[in-house]
């Protein structure tokens, strides 16, 4: 069997669909920032065990999860509340814990946005992955931008094929622009921070996604125009105009969180200059 950690904070809209598509594990563990909606007493009929801690960052909220969650099971699975657990990738993980031998300690899992009903297969850069699934005690995370990391090497992380439904539109387009806002402080300091480190160009080559994905974005924080230059790969290069009326508006909300972004940095750098 697998654990599951959900992380919330007044997450009523979004709770029940993450639950139906977990009960089929034995072990869920809420792990809320201190929610004053329905969502612990939504979690509890289903059997959760809460865990409360005030936010701080989304490592640290996963890593106190993974210390304070006495687990019954030897593998967890993270999740936030906006995200629901499709029929293969709980197929395909079940597999995983079967094997008689482990291959990897964590795994990153793909995920499909879904915007305006629909499947942002091209704008939504699918697939993009996270670390959120592992042996209990190998997975942990360090913050990363607004995000988190895992903390094993690249060539110690597996991959699966099958991937998680995030609805991260669920509360409207008002409330993720106010989540990206308070995102794109921390992706400017991360930006500003990967800026002063060596680039690795035969990563560019690698054959793991995620170093070339982080290698593209170390450079890419160099470029000028970024806004513009966001809307023409998500609409352009990655296709997002095959996505419909709902890649052209996704586009332009990447291009304005790109905004937001460099906003932040510019005014890091003039915060620095003026000391």
């Amino acid at each position: 069997m697998i654990s599951i950690v959900i992380l919330t904070f007044n997450e009523a809209l979004n709770i029940q669909r993450c639950l139906d598509s977990v009960q089929w594990s034995n072990d869920i563990v809420l792990m809320d920032s201190g929610s004053t909606d329905t969502t612990v007493q939504i979690a509890e009929k289903f059997g959760a065990r809460i865990l409360t801690r005030k936010f701080d960052t989304f490592a640290n909220q996963r890593n106190y999860a993974m210390q304070r969650g006495d687990f019954r099971n030897s593998w967890v699975l993270h999740l936030d509340a906006d995200e629901v657990v499709t029929d293969a990738l709980r197929i395909e993980m079940q597999g995983v814990v079967e094997k008689s031998c482990i291959e990897f300690p964590v795994y990153k899992v793909p995920s499909r946005i879904i915007f305006m009903d629909k499947w942002l297969k091209h704008a939504g850069m699918y697939p993009s992955y996270q670390v959120r699934f592992g042996r209990s005690e190998e997975l942990r995370f360090v913050d990363c931008g607004h995000g988190q990391r895992e903390t094993q090497s690249v060539d110690k992380v597996g991959t699966l094929d099958a991937p998680l439904d995030h609805y991260n539109f669920s509360k409207g387009v008002n409330d993720w622009f106010l989540r990206h806002l308070r995102y794109a402080k921390a992706e400017a300091e991360q930006s500003f921070a990967e800026q002063s480190a060596p680039i690795k160009f035969a990563h560019l080559i690698s054959v793991n996604s995620t170093q070339r994905r982080r290698t593209l974005k170390q450079l890419a924080s160099y470029l000028p125009f970024r806004p513009t230059l966001r809307f023409i790969y998500v609409y352009a290069f990655r296709g997002g105009f095959l996505d419909g009326r709902a890649g052209l508006h996704y586009a332009f909300m990447m291009s304005i969180y790109q905004y937001f972004i460099d906003a932040n940095q510019r005014e890091i750098l003039s915060g620095q200059k003026n000391k």
